[in-house]
């Protein structure tokens, strides 16, 4: 769900205090009939805001996927959030990088566009799975735009899908 499809104008932002996101977070669980989902993704904020701890606190969440960038201070709000969900005791399935790098079409070379990579030594010391990294694609960031993402090929996110697919009753 995507709340600014709700509002009159998409680029309207949406100013929300606490009591209001949780209850639009537990209303869309409960009043919506789901049928037969094998998996659900919440795509929430960084951080560990009111969101997080809502769905946390009101969804039956089996694990999240910790999702970050290079940047050393975006470290420091994955290790929060891992924390987070440690306090929480929600299981976390791995972490992506997310604009890990960047591939010159030129030379061939990769360029680390964000700064060097933290991800390694924030998965050893939460002992988590790296499950993928992603680098900056513009053909992928068109293919977005365009609505023709299906037509994706790449598997940059089979690890993450392998981790998921375990995670199905057999």
């Amino acid at each position: 769900m995507s709340i600014n499809l709700l509002l009159p104008e998409e680029s309207d932002p949406v100013v929300w205090r606490g009591p209001v996101i949780a209850g639009a977070v537990g209303q869309f669980w409960t009043d919506v009939y789901w049928k037969d989902v094998d998996f659900m993704f919440v795509d929430m904020p960084p951080g560990t805001g009111d969101v997080p701890l809502t769905v946390f606190q009101s969804l039956p969440v089996d694990g999240i996927i910790v999702v970050t960038t290079p940047q050393q201070l975006v470290g420091m709000i994955v290790e929060k959030a891992v924390k987070m969900a440690e306090m929480m005791q929600i299981p976390v399935l791995g972490l992506v990088e997310n604009m890990s790098t960047y591939t010159c079409p030129d030379c061939g070379r990769q360029h680390a566009v964000f700064g060097e990579s933290h991800l390694a030594r924030i998965a050893e010391e939460h002992h988590l799975p790296v499950l993928a990294r992603l680098p900056i694609q513009p053909a992928l960031a068109a293919q977005m735009d365009n609505g023709t993402i299906e037509l994706f090929e790449g598997d940059y996110m089979q690890a993450a899908a392998d981790r998921l697919s375990a995670l199905l009753p057999r």
